[in-house]
């Protein structure tokens, strides 16, 4: 006899052990260590700035504005399988329990998300809204409620086919948040903060009756939960090798040129191929642009100068320990063993591509902080950055290409 609460119970089994062993390559990684450094220099900044802002400052709407966002991206993490649309459609009517499940384990582990975000925040909140300490966990019960309701909106929108109804309802439940927030972290009257409140709960409860005769939309709930997992298996493939990790790719035809300037030779057979890989497969140009952006952010805000070049060497270390698992990306092709080429050469490829990237991000760096007209420990950025470059291509990631 079939038992949701069974089958919920064996998925988040096998959910947690998968997630599990993973996780131990990365907290036990030393990247942590590097990550943990740059939080402890960022809560310094954070804390120095908060003691400059005045009683004006528009605290609350920023506060409102940052877990609206967090509020309103609500996904539901169902644990389905490709072949549930098969085995498991006929038990449509029997898995209320199940996705019930679902939605408080979804609710449970964003929680944590919002109480670090409201941990964050409070700080700024006390000291520009006068508020105390003492209200936080009562903040953090009303954020986990209006969490709860946008989570049921969220998986009552799912049976909807048009995309069109998705991003109304991200809109319209935004908007919503944002203003029942503000109103929260403003010391408005409690009547004021009902309003909005019970516009959430009516958006509901709309939502509920309209989908009533509705079916469940399975292929769009397993694409949604393989692009969670596949988000997971993208960080973790950073850390060790993951063979589940399901590769996309998309041509960024803004950066043939990149690949046009490569001569065709035999010899540079791996040049295209990894100069293509990083440019069109999985997530590498993506890194690099939002680890080069949020560094360059970092120097421009840093104003002490051996900071800047710590910081700048920082992330240029994460940027290339992370694009090390581009050496990998075609170890399971065989048609990439038919080459007529050494190891050595393909070494030579990839060394040559990763030396490349991280001499380009030390002249960002080093741009960035000449622009602030610091000439000193712009020219020093760039000089530092150009021996990391080297030193960590062709002495540190030598030991790990294998």
């Amino acid at each position: 006899m079939f038992n949701p609460e069974v089958l919920w119970k064996e998925r988040f089994r096998s959910f947690a052990k998968e997630t599990g062993s993973y996780l131990r390559y990365i907290f036990n990684g030393h990247l942590m260590i590097v990550v943990l450094f740059l939080l402890g220099t960022a809560a310094f900044y954070y804390q120095d700035w908060i003691k400059t802002l005045q009683p004006d400052f528009p605290a609350a709407w920023i506060i409102a504005g940052i877990l609206s966002v967090v509020l309103t991206y609500s996904p539901i993490q169902t644990f389905l399988t490709e072949a549930d649309k098969i085995f498991l459609l006929p038990l449509e009517t029997k898995l209320a329990d199940y996705f019930r499940k679902s939605l408080l384990f979804s609710l449970s582990l964003q929680s944590y998300l919002l109480l670090m975000v409201l941990a964050v925040l409070m700080p700024l909140h006390v000291k520009v809204d006068g508020a105390d300490f003492q209200s936080f966990f009562s903040l953090l019960f009303a954020v986990i409620l209006i969490k709860l309701i946008n989570l049921l909106i969220r998986w009552h929108v799912q049976y909807f086919i048009e995309s069109s109804v998705k991003w109304t309802d991200s809109i319209i439940r935004f908007f919503i948040n944002i203003v029942l927030l503000y109103f929260l972290f403003s010391a408005a009257p409690l009547l004021f903060a009902a309003v909005p409140a019970l516009i959430l709960v009516f958006l509901y409860l709309y939502y509920k009756k309209q989908t009533t005769l509705k079916g469940l939309k399975w292929e769009q709930l397993i694409e949604e939960e393989e692009r969670r997992m596949n988000a997971f298996y993208r960080v973790a493939n950073m850390f060790t090798d993951v063979p589940k990790l399901r590769d996309r790719s998309r041509r960024r035809k803004w950066l043939d040129w990149l690949i046009n300037r490569i001569p065709y030779r035999q010899d540079l057979s791996f040049s295209h191929l990894y100069m293509r890989t990083f440019a069109r497969s999985g997530d590498y140009f993506g890194l690099l642009v939002r680890l080069t952006a949020i560094g360059g952010a970092a120097l421009y805000f840093v104003t002490y100068g051996p900071g800047q070049i710590l910081f700048a060497l920082l992330f240029m270390y994460l940027t290339g320990f992370q694009l090390l698992p581009l050496w990998n990306h075609h170890q399971n092709k065989l048609w990439v063993r038919l080459y007529p080429l050494t190891e050595k050469t393909r070494r030579k490829s990839f060394t040559s591509l990763l030396v490349g990237i991280l001499l380009f991000q030390a002249f960002v760096f080093a741009a960035i902080v000449l622009m602030k007209g610091e000439l000193l420990f712009g020219a020093i950025i760039l000089a530092a950055g150009t021996a990391f470059s080297f030193f960590f291509v062709y002495f540190y990631s030598l030991k790990k290409l294998t």
